[in-house]
């Protein structure tokens, strides 16, 4: 497993309810979205948007927690593909999907290839770690990990963003200093 995709837990992620921001934002998963989870791990998230009824693509290094990921979408009937890649080189067609997101994973030069993913109009959810994590005890540790105050937001340029925040958050009883955000691909 590569330390990039798993940044901050050697706890399996499985039986967590999606994070609080993608559930504020639910609504932009449902019947016909075609949404990318990079880094999904186990799969919490994806989930989640299949039941919105998403067509849902998910990404990971992991093969294990693909096949957590796997098991539990067929078990569930949900429209989940798997997809076992290298996150640093693999491509990412254009303009695929109507929704990209990604939770605890940050690759600072994937951005471009990321952003590109989306169609114009769709969404960018994203939600990884701030460098104040550091104080809390537990998570990842390297800047290569972790996000300066305000650097998501220029990550995400040129998107418009809808609603961003920077908090320090309790996630399974622990504090998280997360930034978050939800961007907009302007439209043609």
């Amino acid at each position: 497993m590569e330390a990039s995709t798993r940044l901050f837990s050697r706890r399996p992620e499985r039986g967590l309810p999606p994070s609080a921001w993608f559930t504020w934002h639910a609504r932009i998963f449902r019947p016909g979205v075609r949404v990318l989870d990079l880094a999904s791990g186990s799969g919490r998230h994806a989930l989640a948007a299949a039941e919105r009824g998403a067509e849902v693509v998910a990404a990971d290094a992991d093969g294990e927690a693909l096949g957590i990921l796997e098991r539990e979408a067929q078990r569930r009937q949900l429209p989940v593909k798997c997809l076992h890649v290298d996150l640093h080189t693999s491509q990412i067609a254009p303009a695929s999907f109507d929704v990209v997101m990604m939770f605890n994973y940050l690759d600072r030069g994937r951005f471009p290839d990321i952003l590109g993913a989306v169609r114009p109009d769709g969404h960018l959810l994203a939600e990884t770690f701030l460098v104040a994590q550091r104080d809390q005890g537990w998570g990842p540790q390297s800047d290569d990990h972790l996000l300066q105050p305000g650097e998501l937001l220029r990550l995400v340029k040129p998107f418009e963003v809808v609603l961003s925040r920077e908090v320090i958050e309790v996630i399974d009883g622990r504090p998280a200093a997360l930034a978050s955000v939800l961007a907009i691909r302007p439209g043609k």
